[in-house]
């Protein structure tokens, strides 16, 4: 169609008025059909001129980078950008004149979370360049998928190892403990404040050690739950009790939002106890005196939503996707452990975990574990056959 247009438009100057108007309309048809196929995909595109101001965009680019559409753009693309580091991503990338292919960003939709790959090229016609293209996709079910094939890879390497050394390590422990205890009893009262300084050193290097290794074997080991018909909110109150000295102690507020109508769903409250206990100690740690940590609850189209957020230092995005891996740790006294084994509980009650962090904004751990299908349709109020109850 490209080089039928090109030819006639050669040979304007000799149609009629007929032919001439046909040409249009054949050119206008042409462009239509093209709209409707880039309108039709499921990643975005955002064409921008030599003067870097948009003259297409789709529905789905719009959706994606929370771009400001218009009938007429007098400005540069970065200018309709709402999210901010998209924004100065794409300004950063076109006035360099760089081209970068598949940079991630997490953005938060509805409480959910997403990640979108955005790519910026030149567009390029007979040799020159005429303007950018900006490509975008939601990748977050492929990052998810590597992710989840990595951790899974590192845990069957684990658990490879686990009962040598754990063997190894904990029978040595355990002799160790007894020995220390008789050597205490041994000593008396016969012993100054120094010594006992010291034994009281060792005795707690025993149980870290000892802690480590229990861990180790509980992230290596499938997990036995017994999950039984159960309200969250109970089990959270529960915690908020358990845990809210040692936040009110570290000067920080604690908020806590939830959902009274969350269905009962089935969950072995020792491992979603551990789980969400694991999220907060991490949250008083990244938190500093005059921040806040929130506990919430609430219902989506998937189930009961789960959110743990902090007003901390956050998460670099260099370690979004490494978080949950065995011994990945940013603390200097961290096992690497406690996000795997936070990881694994959710993912053994069928549940998904996600998180949405920004450096010195803080972070957000989001929970969805599953309710029945047909319980999911009596709380949103529909049946089976989709009629409005």
């Amino acid at each position: 169609m490209q080089r039928f247009i090109e030819k006639a438009l050669e040979k304007v100057h000799l149609l009629d008025r007929e032919a001439i108007k046909q040409l249009v309309l054949d050119i206008a048809k042409e462009n239509s059909n093209l709209e409707a196929v880039l309108e039709s995909i499921h990643s975005g595109i955002i064409v921008c001129d030599i003067d870097n101001k948009p003259i297409f965009a789709n529905k789905t680019a719009e959706r994606f980078l929370s771009f400001e559409s218009t009938d007429v753009y007098t400005q540069s693309i970065w200018e309709y950008i709402k999210n901010k580091k998209i924004s100065d991503f794409i300004k950063k990338t076109i006035t360099s004149e760089e081209t970068i292919i598949e940079r991630d960003f997490p953005i938060e939709v509805k409480n959910k979370y997403r990640i979108i790959s955005v790519s910026v090229m030149p567009l390029v016609q007979n040799g020159q360049i005429r303007g950018t293209v900006i490509y975008s996709e939601d990748v977050t079910d492929k990052r998810k998928n590597e992710s989840r094939l990595k951790r899974a890879e590192n845990l069957a390497s684990l658990t490879t190892l686990a009962a040598g050394v754990a063997h190894e390590i904990k029978n040595p422990l355990g002799a160790m403990s007894i020995h220390m205890q008789l050597l205490k009893k041994a000593l008396g009262n016969n012993i100054n404040s120094k010594i006992k300084g010291y034994l009281e050193v060792i005795d707690e290097e025993i149980d870290r050690l000892n802690k480590i290794v229990v861990d180790f074997l509980f992230a290596v080991r499938p997990m036995n739950i017994e999950p039984i018909r159960d309200n969250l909110n109970d089990l959270l109150e529960e915690i908020i009790e358990f845990i809210k000295p040692e936040i009110e102690q570290n000067g920080i507020e604690l908020q806590v939002k939830l959902n009274k109508n969350i269905p009962n769903i089935f969950m072995d409250r020792r491992f979603i106890k551990q789980a969400v206990i694991n999220l907060v100690k991490n949250s008083i740690s990244a938190t500093p005196q005059g921040g806040y940590i929130l506990l919430a609850t609430d219902i989506t189209d998937e189930g009961v939503q789960l959110i743990v957020a902090d007003s901390g230092h956050g998460i670099p995005q260099d370690y979004i996707n490494k978080i949950f891996e065995p011994y990945f740790t940013t603390k200097e006294n961290g096992t690497g452990l406690g996000l795997t084994l936070t990881y694994k509980i959710i993912k053994e009650h069928n549940g998904d975990i996600s998180v949405i962090s920004e450096p010195n904004i803080g972070t957000k751990f989001i929970i969805s574990l599953p309710v029945p299908q047909h319980e999911l349709y009596l709380i949103h109020g529909k049946c089976s056959n989709g009629e409005t109850l």
